[in-house]
Formats: structure tokens, sequence, C-alpha cells
């Protein structure tokens, strides 16, 4: 079986070789985001292989353009409780094949024409082949000059003092964690070694303050041998956007849970899966550049962030409860029952699968207790997400 891209399991073995073994939060940035040989970085055999049906994972905008329609929906109240500014900007950060953005624009010019005439859209991608794929998927629009802007990454081009929204879908479980196991010494960190023509994982000290604090906040009675990761990619986003946005809202959709649920004792082995193939595997060093790694995502620290950087929780629900909100049944009382865009969209909002699992975080600034459409129905209690502190 293929241990990976052999320029990238070179670069990485480099490394190791030059400094010592590496935390795996940095092996799993050079995995997914080299410059030149990262899984998101370079260029696919095939356009559109590695996201999608017959790529190696789909996101809920590979199966259906009701999320699109939805978004573009919650959208439009955002720009209304506003006040109507005159220029409302969405940014959407890891905006993948452009699909969802593609479904967004298409529903605003043709349902929101008012909106649609305000609306400026950013799109935040630092993989030149990812973008090449969006503004293929986004040719309609290229030609109003005003409505589409690419930048490399959120600290580095992004508007300042914005006003509008800022979202993602599926983009936090991608960062890279932590991971850490409980051992007869205490907590420790996974790093990882090069060995023998392979890749092997070691057990060291925690790599920084920063993952002692937060360990401190969400370690609870946990077993030896117990396994989890830490996000902390995710906090140092959530700052970045926070900063950037002036007056609007901030949603954050992905699979994840409240730090609680998260971080049970009873969940000993995390949550860490590679894909390939739509298969799953949890074993990082198999197809290294060849294969998508992600992890859940604690939904509470992202909560605590934002507060401290004076992001309100709007509220929090799961996507099934986020459709309703916004009347996914007129949606699909449009479609016909026997058709394939029916049973897919229905996909999406299945209790047991996409519906429950994935989350909707929604946060607010510069508007007072906003009252939205997508957050009609709450399965949660807001204490849910209480931390004691992002870290």
């Amino acid at each position: 079986m293929s241990t990976g891209h052999p320029e990238l399991v070179a670069a990485i073995a480099s490394e190791i070789s030059a400094s010592g073994p590496i935390p795996f939060a940095r092996f799993m940035e050079l995995a997914l985001y080299h410059p030149q040989f990262g899984y998101y970085m370079r260029a696919p055999e095939q356009p559109q292989e590695r996201i999608g049906w017959q790529g190696d994972f789909y996101t809920s905008s590979d199966v259906h353009p009701i999320l699109g329609q939805a978004l573009a929906k919650q959208a439009e109240q955002m720009y209304r409780l506003l006040g109507q500014p005159h220029l409302f900007t969405i940014v959407e950060m890891g905006p993948g094949k452009g699909l969802l953005a593609k479904h967004i624009l298409a529903t605003c010019a043709h349902r929101y024409r008012s909106f649609f005439q305000h609306l400026r859209y950013v799109l935040i991608d630092r993989s030149p082949a990812m973008r090449e794929l969006q503004r293929r998927n986004l040719a309609p629009w290229l030609d109003r000059t005003d409505l589409l802007t690419w930048v490399d990454d959120l600290a580095n081009g992004a508007p300042q003092g914005l006003t509008g929204l800022f979202f993602s879908n599926e983009l936090v479980d991608s960062f890279p964690v932590h991971r850490i196991q409980v051992t007869a010494k205490g907590i420790e960190e996974l790093w990882v070694d090069y060995q023998d023509g392979g890749f092997v994982e070691c057990l060291m000290p925690l790599s920084s303050d920063t993952l002692v604090h937060r360990l401190r906040r969400v370690s609870a009675d946990w077993p030896e041998g117990y396994r989890t990761e830490v996000n902390l990619r995710a906090s140092e986003w959530m700052k970045q956007v926070a900063q950037h946005l002036d007056r609007g809202f901030v949603l954050t959709i992905d699979y994840g849970h409240t730090a609680q649920d998260l971080y049970r004792s009873d969940r000993k082995h995390g949550t860490f899966l590679c894909y390939s193939r739509q298969s799953i595997n949890e074993d990082p060093f198999l197809r290294v550049g060849d294969q998508d790694m992600t992890t859940h995502v604690d939904f509470s620290s992202l909560a605590a962030t934002g507060e401290e950087q004076q992001l309100q929780t709007t509220g929090f629900t799961n996507q099934l409860s986020f459709f309703m909100g916004l009347g996914v049944e007129q949606m699909i009382a449009e479609l016909d029952q026997d058709s394939p865009q029916f049973k897919a969209a229905i996909h999406l909002l299945r209790p047991n699968g996409m519906g429950t699992t994935f989350k909707v975080l929604i946060q607010h600034k510069g508007i007072q207790h906003p009252e939205l459409d997508g957050l009609r129905y709450k399965p949660f209690f807001r204490s849910a997400l209480a931390t004691q502190s992002a870290a």
C-alpha cells in the first residue's frame, strides 16, 4: 500500500531529520497544506476527483443546492436586520469547489434581487488548484468585477471592518490538531518521527503552554490510554474572524460536538479519521498527501473564543433544525418526490445522518439580540456551549 506522495514524504522526512520529531499538528499541516505537495494544495489528477461523489469525500454542497438556497435566505434576513447596508459582504472561508457560492449567488440573483445588488462575495482559499476550480464553477458571475474577490488567507488580504457575514462549511474539521494520550506519566502528546523509511508516532511532553492551558479546561477523569485531539488553530481562526468583522454575523457549519460531549471519558479513541475514495481509516501514515484528515469540531471553544472577542452567541442548532427554520418544507415541495434531486435533499436532513451530525453555530457583533429564522428550532440548551475559558 502506498505511503503517500513521494515528494511530500521526502519533504516531511527532511524536516524531521534536520530538527527531530515534530508534533502531530505540524505533520498534519504539512500533509494537507504543504505549499507544493499538500493534499489540498496541488491539483488532483482529475479536475474534480478530490471532493464529490467520485472523490475521497463529499460535502453538503455536493449533495443538493438546498444548503445554498437556505444560506441565501438566511443571509438576506441578516442584511435586513443590519438595516440594509449599502454594501453587504459575504466571506466564505474554505469554499471547496465553489458549489456553495454558486448556489448562494444563483438564489440571490433569482429571489432576492435587491439584496443581490448590494452583495459582495469574498472567497478565502490558499490552494491554487481549488481557486481555479472555483472560478470555473462561478464563471457566470466573473464579468461582474465588483461581485467576486479571491484572497489567500484571512490574515492577509481579507477585508477589515466588514459588515456582513463570515461563514464556513466543513472547514474547521480540516484544521491541524494536536493529539494527546493519557499515560502513566500523565497527559503526553503524539509526535511524529521518521524511522526505517516510514513515519511512526512517539509520545513526548506537550509542545506548548497554550496546549497545557487548553487541556486544563477540557480534561476530565480520563482513563489511562485515552486519546483525543485539541484544535488550537480553530481558536486562532475565530479570533481573526472576530477582528475582521465590524457588524454582522459568523456562521459555522461542521460536524462536531460541545466540549462536554466531545471529551467524554467513554470517547476514548478520539475522533481522528482519514478519508480516501469514500473509505475511512485511522492511519495518517498511509497515503500521506493523498488522503484527507479530519476531526470533529469543539463548538464550545469556538463560542468561548468568540465571546472573548465581542462575538455574542446568537444560537447553536443542528443542520436539520436550521433547514426547518428556513422553510425547508417549501423548498422540498417544489421537487418531484420520485426524483434523484428529492432523494439527495432528504439525505441532508436525515435525523440519524447529516441532519443531526452537522451542527450550526451563529454568532453576532454590532447588533442587539437578533432573531434569525435559522435558529427558530434549537435542540440544545444555551448552557450546552458553556466553557470556562477559550484559552
